[in-house]
């Protein structure tokens, strides 16, 4: 069995192929026990390299569908066809969910936003929003219109107080990751935001350098993969979704330097000092290759699990 991939845009009713040896065909959605994905541009390779194992395993074939999440979305609703649907971050879920087409999840890591520059840093920037606005350096930011890594940038920089004065300096507004990557592969940008997992993938990290940013100001976000509600195969939609969210469908992250949803609840299990994490956070944050991932993770979700005067965190009975 073979993956189809298909790049989707708004209120396309039909899924096109996408091959690298032929120009792109029409199919119809997958029948019987196949699959089709709605899955983000971001998280595009490790999905589909999670369905091929898949699809190995279970003798079927998955179509994964690529595009913007809100582009995803609205295709879907359009389409009512398919199966699982994996948005950049949680809004799209919280935005849609009135509309009852967006059922159980399962979460398979946490993607955050980060800023990128040309290897080397030759401009020297800072791992600073501010950044943003230094007259010497040309950026490329994500439209909010279409997909996860624009939406984010914007409630980040908003949250700053920075975003307008950014948005009216940037060279352009891209669609997605993969485009902002694409610029700053051609040296279009010194600088933008995407999510820190893109700055990975193979063919980016030759060229562009990750400068990560406190969780304070830009939170790890959960990659939640989302049965439909009008799936027609809705139990082999539920295996996909526990193999991508199991040993062997997580062992296809760690390349791209994924927060993991295991983790995450192995903080929330446990009290962890929250002043701590506070200092470490604001004195020491380099990226999750240099301090315990715990107080990483805490330092995150620290302002969302600890009460107002609490010096610790505590598990949730919710959280799992």
């Amino acid at each position: 069995m073979s993956i189809r991939s298909c790049c989707i845009r708004p209120l396309l009713l039909l899924l096109l192929l996408v091959s690298a040896q032929a120009p792109a065909t029409v199919f119809a959605a997958p029948s019987g026990s196949n699959l089709l994905i709605y899955c983000g541009i971001t998280m595009v390779r490790p999905v589909t390299d999670i369905a091929r194992l898949f699809e190995k395993q279970e003798k079927i074939s998955i179509a994964v569908a690529q595009g913007g999440s809100e582009d995803l979305y609205q295709s879907a609703k359009k389409s009512q066809q398919g199966d699982l649907y994996l948005p950049g971050e949680p809004v799209f879920r919280i935005k849609h969910q009135p509309e009852g087409l967006l059922g159980e999840y399962r979460g398979l890591g946490f993607n955050q936003m980060a800023l990128m520059v040309q290897k080397g840093n030759p401009k020297k920037v800072k791992p600073d929003l501010k950044e943003l606005l230094r007259k010497d350096l040309s950026v490329v930011l994500g439209s909010s219109e279409s997909g996860s890594v624009g939406v984010e940038a914007r409630r980040i920089l908003t949250q700053a107080g920075l975003y307008p004065r950014v948005a009216a300096r940037v060279a352009q507004m891209l669609p997605d990751s993969r485009s902002i990557m694409a610029a700053m592969r051609r040296g279009d940008a010194d600088v933008t935001m995407s999510w820190r997992a893109t700055g990975y993938f193979p063919d980016n990290a030759a060229f562009v350098d990750v400068l990560d940013l406190p969780p304070a100001v830009a939170p790890p976000q959960e990659l939640q993969l989302t049965l439909l509600t009008f799936s027609k195969n809705p139990v082999m939609a539920r295996k996909f979704m526990a193999f991508a969210a199991g040993p062997q469908g997580q062992a296809i992250f760690p390349p791209l330097r994924l927060y993991y949803s295991r983790q995450i609840r192995a903080v929330r299990r446990n009290e962890v000092n929250c002043n701590a994490i506070q200092a470490a956070d604001a004195g020491n944050f380099r990226g999750c290759t240099s301090l315990p991932f715990a107080v990483l993770v805490a330092g995150a979700v620290c302002g969302r699990l600890c009460r107002p005067g609490c010096s610790q965190l505590r598990h949730r009975k919710s959280d799992g």
